[in-house]
């Protein structure tokens, strides 16, 4: 196994439905960028979308991690990567949030906010290309 060295950067928050009268509503929409640096190599251009599907819970639910975007093609520890994405995420925004902290506010909706708060962290990804997702 290699370490790889993520260095988030900022959200940018496409759109959030927080609370909403009709549950069936709530959602969130999130990139999420940073950089990494693998076996001494940089990639400066990496992002990732971050979703809160329709109608879940978004305190309670997990949210969805997509494919990482951006110039790195290699082995990726996906599950291990969603997960410090997830907790990035909750970190700014939500009941913990310290960039926007919102509890049991009714009907909150929140458009095209970025945040910015550099976080670094380290994963294992496999040496192995074929176990990349």
């Amino acid at each position: 196994m290699s370490k790889a060295k993520i260095n988030f950067q900022k959200i940018v928050q496409d759109s959030q439905d927080y609370g909403t009268f009709e549950k069936s509503d709530e959602h969130m929409v999130s990139i999420i960028h940073f950089t990494l640096e693998i076996k001494g190599n940089n990639y400066e251009d990496m992002k990732v979308e971050v979703r809160q599907p329709y109608g879940t819970n978004y305190e309670s639910e997990p949210l969805e991690v997509g494919e990482i975007g951006g110039s790195y093609r290699g082995a990726w520890n996906h599950r291990e990567f969603a997960d410090l994405c997830e907790e990035y995420y909750r970190n700014l925004i939500g009941s913990a949030g310290r960039g926007i902290r919102i509890e049991g506010a009714p009907n909150v909706r929140m458009r095209n906010n970025a945040f910015s708060a550099r976080v670094i962290r380290e994963i294992e990804i496999p040496e192995d290309s074929a176990a990349a997702w």
